[in-house]
């Protein structure tokens, strides 16, 4: 026999969600009569309607065959009103009656309960409902209740943790729990627990999705004496937060649809039609020949999915949605025919807001990005605001992950408290004495960036914190989005775009949207416990509100200095200030910001960053990979022989002052014949730079790496960086752990990692005069060159990557 013990009737009183108290609906819309009939046509041999502190729902289907009368009670524990919920069954109004009278104290409602003979089960046992649930409270119930609820609101996460607690107690624990909480247990043999399941279903979409199974049991009698005695299991599905989002939409949907009467809408709207298959329970219902000949003639399935420029939120995501539907072969079948009995409602409803809410969002973002590139700031305003509406349309989705979050936590509590490990990366939960499950303190880190596949510091930094966490046993993910070409095999999730921005100005930047709600579905389920990013852009956006919703602590890492490139990329000094507005608030969002240089903390600070959020994380460099024993003659392969050799390795890009480092050189080469300037990358001043150099000794290699790199370093005798724009310069660290002195600005990180006359030069107010006078001192006194190259390399032996990776590590789990 088979019964949903857990099911809510439109009579229940229980508080609604967040989403539906903003939406001003109740939080079952179900009727009692519509619920026994899906109940049954799911395969329940009997069914009952378990609302809150009411049995109105239960009353009205119980003169149906197979129906019993149950009552879902919320009841206290009277130090501090902690509320729980306990399921009583096959009861009567009398009862009922009684029930109310002593509910408000779990201690006097428990052994009510049991005095009558009635069955009883503690409901979502480790579900905080009104947020003051404990470890203890819990420790409580175990010596209250006989009878635990396998939840069919609760993911499999929390209903295994259950489990593994249950089968774990022993004699000695409940004697341990009895003495610490005064509380002597009224049953034999309290270390045995028994199990039921339930849908706890509010909106008539998952009902059976959890259910109570006993063997051989013909009636309802027996079910419960088979229930005493231990025969019964839980059966049927756990859920998920996509699970709990269909129901908030779900709910919502039936009372509008009822408050404002638009069924008789519903045959003759594609949209329509297609949300009310998977929001009014009747997923299978058949469409009639009205509403296909409607469909077929009028076009409908055709046509609706246009947006007007300037349209409303409402227009353009029921545009969007059109549009989806008919684009969507499995969508359009939905909506014109129903869906199967094999399609998961949750799934499927998730994969359509996925891609509406994706095409909105790369709507709007792409709009945005106009308007700030054109400095329109009323409008910038206005896509804001927009974008606050869709937080709102996908708020089911945020309040559902938020909930099961918190109640993750909370899990995580109680099973250290009785010595079970929490779920492993393959599901499985060990119990007591066993190893293998996941240690509740090990930090699991997300790494959000826009650049991954680029030549830049960042993406070269961050693939070597991958190879480090990978050699030091760290779990760490980077996750980005829109990346092409070679990614590192492990320990990267790369997103597909739902869209693209790129600068006019700098054709090879782009901005790739991610797909928000899955990269929300993707950090819930990986069960990361810190986020950081390395970008302010879209994915880093995306990262910030993801750890909101999770209520995950973040951190983030200024590599760039985004204003300053935005002024020289633009020559806007309003569009400078825009982007210090944004950064500054950005990094106040952060928990922790690291900055890889003291200059670049104080600059952030002088703008409004926080100060006590800031911190210096160390950098390394890999000292084996970049040594002076490279020096093997790569270069003169490629016919750069003779004289002294300066080095560039970077982007090329105006930002970085190359102009100045190619009218210096230029001038330095009409001086002498025997210098050389190798150039090591790409960017889009390339080509101008390399016509500027034409009659030069000079080398444009294009991007290098690996043994490569390595070679041209080590074969050169002076690097140059000219950027007073960048936070740090791991190429700086590079040529002197390769054995070459640097000259470099007196702006930015770069020149903390210098120390003047000693292991470089720095060039104050960089410019093409005052570095065209440093490289001729320098090119001109060649023991100089070679004791500083030593003690370039003397300075960086001990700034190995392994050390500063463990040291960061370390900093960022502090900080959490």
């Amino acid at each position: 026999m088979k019964i949903d013990l857990h099911v809510h009737s439109k009579h229940s009183t229980r508080p609604s969600q967040w989403f539906l108290q903003k939406l001003g609906c109740p939080e079952s819309f179900t009727e009692p009569r519509r619920l026994y009939d899906i109940a049954k046509a799911r395969g329940m041999d009997m069914v009952t309607i378990a609302d809150h502190n009411t049995i109105n729902g239960a009353l009205e289907i119980a003169h149906l065959p197979d129906a019993f009368i149950s009552e879902e009670i919320t009841s206290y524990f009277p130090e501090d009103r902690c509320k729980i919920h306990v399921l009583a069954l096959d009861i009567n109004e009398a009862i009922h009656a009684d029930i109310q009278k002593v509910r408000e104290n779990v201690f006097e409602l428990a052994p009510y309960l049991r005095e009558k003979g009635i069955v009883h089960v503690a409901a979502h046992p480790l579900y905080g409902v009104n947020d003051k649930l404990t470890v203890e409270h819990f420790e409580k119930m175990l010596l209250l209740f006989e009878n635990f609820e396998i939840n069919g609101t609760r993911d499999a996460f929390q209903n295994d943790i259950l489990r593994a607690i249950l089968a774990g107690l022993a004699s000695e624990d409940i004697e341990r729990l009895s003495v610490a909480h005064d509380l002597e247990p009224a049953f034999e043999a309290p270390w045995i627990k028994r199990l039921t399941g339930g849908s706890d279903d509010h909106s008539s979409l998952n009902i059976a999705s959890m259910y109570t199974e006993v063997p051989g049991a013909a009636n309802l009698p027996e079910f419960l004496s088979g229930l005493r005695g231990g025969r019964a299991r839980p059966a049927g599905r756990p859920s998920h937060p996509k699970a709990m989002a269909i129901n908030l939409y779900a709910i919502a949907y039936q009372f509008y649809k009822s408050k404002f009467n638009f069924a008789k809408y519903v045959d003759k709207d594609l949209f329509l039609k297609f949300v009310d298959r998977f929001l009014s329970g009747n997923p299978e219902e058949k469409t009639g020949m009205v509403f296909k000949a409607r469909t077929f003639f009028s076009g409908m399935g055709r046509s609706g999915g246009s947006v007007k420029p300037g349209a409303s939120l409402n227009d353009l995501f029921r545009g969007k949605a059109w549009e989806l539907i008919n684009e969507d072969k499995r969508f359009h079948a939905q909506a014109r025919q129903g869906l199967s009995r094999d399609v998961c409602l949750e799934q499927e409803w998730f994969r359509f807001v996925t891609q509406v809410s994706d095409k909105v969002l790369s709507h709007f973002t792409s709009h945005l990005f106009d308007q700030v590139r054109g400095a329109n700031f009323f409008d910038i305003f206005q896509c804001v605001g927009s974008a606050g509406a869709l937080y709102t349309v996908l708020a089911p989705y945020f309040v559902a992950y938020t909930v099961f979050t918190k109640d993750r936590g909370f899990c995580r509590r109680v099973a250290e408290r009785f010595g079970v490990g929490v779920p492993d990366e393959s599901g499985a939960v060990r119990g007591k004495g066993h190893g293998g499950a996941r240690r509740p303190g090990r930090a699991r880190m997300a790494h959000f960036t826009d650049t991954l596949s680029e030549v830049n510091g960042v993406a070269l930094t961050l693939r070597m914190h991958l190879d480090m966490a990978g050699k030091h046993g760290k779990h760490l993910t980077i996750v980005t989005c829109g990346q092409e070409g070679d990614l590192p095999g492990e320990g990267v999730m790369n997103f597909k775009a739902v869209g693209e921005y790129r600068l006019e100005e700098y054709p090879t930047q782009k901005f790739s949207y991610p797909p928000f709600l899955e990269m929300l579905e993707y950090v819930y389920e990986q069960g990361f416990t810190l986020l950081h990013s390395a970008t302010p852009g879209p994915v880093g956006l995306a990262a910030l509100v993801i750890a909101r919703i999770l209520k995950l602590p973040i951190h983030a890492t200024y590599h760039t200095a985004i204003p300053q490139y935005a002024r020289l990329l633009t020559g806007d000094d309003a569009m400078e200030e825009l982007m210090w507005r944004y950064v500054v608030w950005y990094y106040n969002q952060m928990d922790a910001v690291f900055v890889p240089s003291a200059s670049t903390g104080e600059e952030l600070k002088a703008h409004g960053v926080a100060p006590e959020k800031i911190r210096t994380y160390p950098r390394g460099v890999d000292v084996e990979r970049f040594h002076p024993a490279k020096r093997n003659g790569f270069l003169a392969k490629r016919g750069v022989a003779g004289g002294v050799t300066l080095l560039y390795v970077g982007r090329i890009s105006r930002e970085k002052n190359l102009h100045h480092l190619a009218d210096a050189f230029r001038a330095l080469s009409a001086e002498r014949a025997d210098v050389n300037l190798v150039v090591v990358g790409d960017g889009p001043y390339l080509e101008e730079m390399r016509q500027s150099l034409a009659d030069t000794r000079s080398l444009f290699t294009g991007c290098l790496d690996g043994e490569d790199l390595a070679g041209a370093y080590a074969s050169s005798d002076l690097f140059v960086f000219p950027s007073s724009t960048d936070t740090f310069g791991n190429v700086v660290l590079e040529a002197q752990a390769s054995g070459l002195p640097v000259v470099v600005s007196d702006q930015g990180g770069p020149c903390e990692n210098v120390i003047p006359g000693i292991t470089g030069v720095i060039v104050p107010d960089m410019d093409a005069r005052g570095l065209e006078t440093v490289l001729r001192d320098m090119v001109s006194d060649p023991d100089r060159l070679r004791r500083m190259g030593e003690a370039a390399r003397a300075s960086m032996e001990g700034r190995s990557f392994d050390a500063a990776f463990l040291g960061a590590w370390d900093l960022y789990k502090a900080a959490s």
